[in-house]
């Protein structure tokens, strides 16, 4: 498991997940949450949100897809 200041030494192709409640987001993305309590943020070694996706495993496929590799943070 990484901490974020590990992220300076890494390089680009990493990013991380960050569950977000459906309740902290805004009106037109709990409405096309499909019912779902908890989405998934995926954020850069910079800590930018780069996508918000509905599981995990959504996550590593499309890090996958993008040449990137999915680490968990402590």
């Amino acid at each position: 498991m990484f901490t974020k200041k590990d992220f300076a030494d890494l390089g680009q192709n990493i990013v991380y997940l960050k569950p977000v409640s459906i309740d902290d987001l805004p009106d037109e993305v709990r409405e096309q949450a499909g019912g779902l309590e908890t989405l998934f943020a995926v954020h850069n070694t910079k800590g930018e949100q780069v996508a918000l996706v509905a599981s995990e495993g959504i996550a590593t496929h499309l890090a996958a897809e993008h040449d990137m590799q999915l680490v968990t943070l402590q």
